[in-house]
């Protein structure tokens, strides 16, 4: 069985944990429990995970500020945990930076497949044929992952560069909220579609320096990556 990596799994329900952690390592994760947030920089920094599973709810330190504390340290993958119906605490979740939520009651097998996916966007690449992208002002650089605004590194979370790339691969074709989830989050996710606005609108900020706006709104369809129309070419 492949070893896919270290989770460290934050939640004050010892079931979710033991529940996590029988799935996890039955599919070759290395699974470390912490149930209360004041233990999680902590552990954090002695098992240096390669993703994060965390509730927003727990004693101590709440999920969203350890969100916004980890993506201070490192960005690492995170992947929170919500009540289901609580539309407010997701969208909040994914402003801090993570990348992707799970509601409660969840499938442990659902759960593993999207570690793995985020997982897989977040590994280093060995074989990239179109490894660096460059516009006026940006580049995208796949093989270190890296985005550079008029020549400075900017810090994307690991679905925001996934997100970007995808459709900086794809200039000027539109792509509804639903292709995005599919294609970037790596399964067939069939939730809350505001996931792809919040990533958007965090890109775009961090993309707001330059001259010329690359993410498009297509109303009533989705989003596009738009490159500068050069002199003499056609966007037909």
């Amino acid at each position: 069985m492949p070893y896919w990596g270290k989770v460290l799994v934050v939640d004050d329900d010892q079931n979710v944990l033991e529940l996590v952690k029988l799935y996890g390592e039955r599919e070759g994760f290395e699974v470390i429990g912490v149930n209360n947030g004041d233990l999680v920089l902590p552990a954090f920094d002695r098992e240096n995970p390669d993703v994060v599973i965390m509730d927003i709810m727990l004693p101590g330190k709440d999920g969203l500020t350890l969100c916004r504390n980890l993506r201070e340290i490192r960005m690492i993958p995170i992947i929170m945990l919500t009540a289901k119906g609580e539309e407010a605490d997701r969208v909040l979740g994914l402003e801090m930076g993570a990348d992707d939520y799970v509601s409660k009651p969840f499938s442990p097998r659902e759960l593993v497949a999207r570690i793995k996916a985020v997982l897989r966007r977040t590994q280093p690449v060995d074989t990239i044929t179109n490894w660096k992208i460059k516009y006026p002002g940006l580049e995208i650089q796949a093989d270190i992952r890296s985005v550079l605004v008029d020549g400075k590194e900017t810090e994307v979370t690991p679905k925001e560069f996934d997100l970007l790339y995808y459709l900086a691969q794809n200039p000027r074709r539109v792509f509804t909220r639903q292709e995005l989830l599919t294609a970037v989050w790596g399964y067939d996710y069939f939730g809350d579609q505001r996931t792809v606005d919040v990533h958007i609108r965090r890109l775009r900020t961090k993309l707001a320096s330059l001259s010329h706006e690359y993410l498009t709104t297509v109303w009533g369809v989705g989003y596009q990556f738009t490159p500068p129309v050069r002199e003499g070419e056609t966007t037909s």
